[in-house]
């Protein structure tokens, strides 16, 4: 029931309530059977088995696990199964750690809850615990009360409430009791409403409470937040859908050995024994752990940069981003109101400087203006000391123009002597203070344009005082309606002087207009320049906001997100539009304004079903919903609530928008890395299978042993995996399109350059196997040549691997030092493992190798390497 378009007596009747003795102790009981608690309702939490589980299931922990157990059971090698157990449980609990530190925003809006309430019962006002609050209940709220649960106003006097938690604009709404509204009226229009956890600035008020708990506007937020499923991000699906092909393919490729050996008649053991080293040999058991590191590395480098990132997934699926969905009060814009036009009853006067700074021009000089800038300074309970300020946000930026002025306020209100003020109210608009100046008694008002002309007989013009005509009040419309369509807030400003009186509020009449100031929230400088960076980078920039489409349209038009007005739309046209209607509109618009928080969950929603990778930016309360339902929620580090926070994937330390920016261009930095290490660690693999898979179809034995293929897949790959990861971002990373959330990780170009490694990786070390087996007939003696080749091949490939495009004579082979220590670091685990008795003994590498036999084995290692720069050359004729 929309009670706003309902009137007082109404409600009170829909209640059975009187506003003058409040609910009876019965009926309390009777309303909160009825209507419900003023609790909210938390999503039960998942266990910490049940995680555990979800996590074991996945696909690539499970193929890892197989292989574990077939290599114990089956084949006796205990050391192989328990390296990749410790890989799997390593895996689970990283992912686990993280998931139960997941965000818990239904709790942290309770938090925000008013602790207490002061409700009439049985004729008396009493205080209550706000939980105990019922519909029905008379509420009675003064100056810094935080309201218990939504209420229809019966009373009010000079009310304004803070209701930047709900709609995320920061200037008080003015409430009042008597308005009427239509029945389809936005949040943040519901002039005669109060909502649960919005906070009384000034003035006080009387209310009927008509919702409480899940069925307030914060209730149905907490309901949206718990609604939202957590989906599987780009990556987790990318590396989902590799685990399950490299799965099949071993599978498949098992098979067929089985088949072949089955008809020669081969011992099934040893069938056994092969089968268990494709399957070691398939599996790239070290990727998960490369990409969890490479990812919280990733975490690390953005906090560097003031970004946040409280999930490790997010960190990828910011490279992704193809639309960053931004609040616009604080992050767009300054969050600072300032004066940028004065109209001096002659003509329009730019003025420069930005924030609350003190420095600035006005472009103009005249006795209006002078006049103006003493009302601004004068009329006016704010104060700038410094960096410190202190009130009403309009109010510091009229200091801030006073300043511009050259008139300093502890000067100013020493020689300005204030005697009396007349408080701004809803009804008349207006502020007047009343000044001893030289022995005068001088009131200085300042409000609303037209309620502010309706008192004033004169102007001031050219110095001269002249009587106000219909000319001149046309002129001052104009002067209004031309800053207003530039979404500036316009100010009047007028002055007389006062012999003798008796009550201030009769003297705002006879008043001389001095002119008009427009303020605005402009957009921050560097945010222009970003969001030409993500035009360029093809991702859509949209601005979301509850402030008026007018000034959403302006803000809009002067940084660049849009460059007419039928790209933007307001709450109200939204609500006519069927969710067709809606997902067809928002693929050409870019501003939203007047939005509610239901709205902002429907627009990203939207956003996603037209296969969008949505990231959404807020600060508020009402913008949990969304930053939740977002790909990638941001959240606002200075300004946000907790709410907010808990709800987003990650948090803006400085709150600007060029920082989402730089993590969007680091997300795509790790994704690039990711497919650099991806490649590597995938055709060393394939590579390893074809090895295997030919020596046996030729009837040669396996040139590789179960132990040496894990040792290679975790160790060798693995050091040089994550250095891969740490590479430096190559130029144009944000001149290209958004990585698509439905291409696979392994892209036809990745493909080709798999193809070409694997080949030429499975050519040499079969040769360097059959080099090894003519030495010495043994297996000891070619396995151990073979896995000289494969790990000299792979070391030396990692430096080919630093750029899919790039040869490595157009680049700094050793530029990225970490590579350099891994190749060494790599080398030395070699001669470790071939030299050292012992651990030669368990990988069965102590042959007798002279430094022929070696060299001859390690050069072949340069066949790989010539293979990654031939796929490159390939691929760029194949281009051209």
């Amino acid at each position: 029931m929309n009670f706003y378009n309902q009137t007082k007596e109404e409600v009170l009747k829909e209640y059975n309530v009187s506003k003058e003795k409040g609910l009876s102790k019965d009926q309390v009981s009777e309303h909160l059977e009825k209507y419900g608690s003023n609790t909210f309702v938390e999503k039960k939490q998942e266990s910490l088995l049940a995680m555990i589980f979800g996590e074991l299931v996945q696909f690539l922990n499970l193929l890892l696990i197989a292989a574990a157990v077939i290599s114990i059971v089956a084949s006796g090698e205990v050391i192989d199964g328990v390296f990749i157990l410790a890989i799997v449980a390593l895996n689970i609990f990283l992912s686990v750690y993280q998931e139960r530190k997941a965000s818990n925003a239904v709790r942290a809006l309770k938090s925000i809850s008013a602790p207490s309430a002061t409700v009439l019962r049985d004729g008396k006002f009493i205080s209550i615990p706000s939980t105990d609050v019922v519909a029905g209940d008379i509420v009675k709220v003064e100056e810094g009360d935080y309201i218990p649960a939504d209420m229809r106003l019966i009373e009010s006097v000079n009310l304004k409430i803070d209701e930047s938690a709900l709609t995320g604009e920061s200037v008080p709404v003015e409430k009042d009791a008597d308005v009427s509204l239509k029945e389809k009226t936005s949040l943040g229009d519901r002039l005669n409403m109060a909502y649960m956890s919005t906070i009384v600035t000034y003035g006080r008020a009387t209310g009927i409470i008509v919702a409480t708990g899940m069925s307030t506007e914060m209730g149905s937020i907490a309901g949206m937040l718990n609604e939202v499923e957590d989906e599987l991000t780009p990556l987790q699906i990318r590396i989902d859908k590799l685990g399950k092909f490299l799965g099949m393919t071993s599978v498949v490729v098992v098979i067929l050995i089985f088949i072949v050996g089955l008809i020669r008649g081969e011992d099934l053991l040893e069938l056994f024994m092969v089968s268990v080293s494709l399957a070691v040999a398939a599996i790239p058991e070290g990727l998960p752990a490369v990409i969890t590191v490479v990812l919280a590395l990733g975490m690390r480098q953005m906090a560097k940069q003031n970004a946040i990132v409280k999930k490790l997934s997010a960190v990828e699926t910011l490279g992704s981003t193809t639309v960053i969905s931004s609040d616009k009060t604080g992050t767009l814009t300054q969050n600072k109101m300032v004066v940028t036009r004065i109209f001096d009853n002659d003509k329009i006067i730019e003025v420069t400087g930005s924030g609350y700074e003190l420095e600035g021009k006005i472009k103009g000089e005249s006795e209006a203006i002078d006049h103006l800038t003493n009302i601004a300074l004068l009329c006016n309970n704010a104060s700038i000391e410094g960096k410190e300020v202190l009130g009403d946000p309009t109010e510091l930026s009229l200091i801030a123009l006073a300043s511009k002025a050259g008139k300093i306020q502890e000067k100013m209100i020493k020689t300005h002597k204030r005697i009396d003020e007349y408080p701004f109210d809803s009804d008349r608009k207006m502020m007047s203070t009343l000044h001893e100046v030289d022995h005068k008694k001088m009131l200085y008002t300042k409000g609303a344009p037209d309620q502010l002309l309706k008192q004033c007989t004169h102007y001031l013009y050219q110095g001269e005082v002249k009587k106000i005509d219909e000319k001149f009040k046309n002129t001052v419309e104009l002067a209004n309606q031309g800053m207003a369509r530039k979404a500036l807030r316009v100010l009047g400003f007028a002055y007389k002087e006062v012999d003798e009186y008796s009550k201030l509020s009769e003297e705002e009449q006879g008043l001389i207009f001095t002119g008009l100031v427009g303020i605005i929230d402009p957009p921050r400088e560097e945010v222009k320049a970003a969001i030409k960076i993500c035009h360029k980078a093809g991702i859509r920039t949209v601005m979301i906001t509850g402030d008026h489409k007018l000034t959403a349209i302006a803000i809009g038009k002067e940084l660049g997100i849009i460059s007419k007005d039928s790209q933007a739309i307001d709450g109200d046209e939204i609500e006519t539009l069927s969710d067709e209607e809606f997902i067809a509109k928002v693929k050409d618009t870019n501003v939203f304004a007047r939005v509610s928080p239901k709205h902002k969950v429907r627009i990203v929603k939207a956003l996603q079903e037209i296969g969008e990778i949505a990231s959404m930016t807020g600060d508020g309360v009402n913008d949990a919903p969304a930053l939740k339902q977002a790909d990638i929620g941001v959240a606002m580090g200075i300004t946000g609530t907790d709410v907010s926070k808990e709800a987003a994937d990650m948090v803006l330390m400085d709150d600007n928008f060029t920082t989402i920016v730089k993590a969007v261009e680091q997300g795509r930095v790790i994704y690039s890395n990711i497919r650099k290490f991806v490649g590597y660690l995938i055709s060393c693999n394939v590579g390893e299978v074809l090895v295997i898979f030919i020596a046996i179809m030729l009837g040669f034995g396996s040139p590789l042993l179960p132990l040496q293929i894990l040792w290679i897949n975790l160790v060798t790959d693995s050091f040089p995996a994550f250095a891969l990861g740490l590479e430096e971002k190559e130029e144009g990373i944000m001149d290209r399109k958004p990585i698509d959330p439905n291409a696979s990780i392994i892209d036809k170009n990745m493909a080709i350059a798999i193809a070409f490694q694997a080949f030429f990786l499975s050519a040499a070390v079969l040769t360097s196997y059959l080099i090894g087996r003519s030495i010495n007939p043994d297996d000891t003696t070619g396995q151990t040549f073979a896995f000289i080749t494969i790990i000299t091949g792979e070391l030396f490939r990692s430096i080919s691997a630093r750029s899919e495009v790039k040869t490595i004579f157009q680049m700094n082979p050793f530029k990225n030092k970490y590579i350099n220590y891994s190749v060494l670091f790599g080398f030395a685990l070699l001669m470790v493992v071939l030299f050292v008795p012992g651990i030669n003994d368990i990988f069965r590498t102590n042959v007798h190798l002279t430094f022929t036999n070696f060299i001859t084995a390690f050069a072949l290692g340069f066949i790989p390497l010539f293979g990654g720069e031939l796929a490159k050359l390939f691929k760029s004729v194949k281009e051209a």
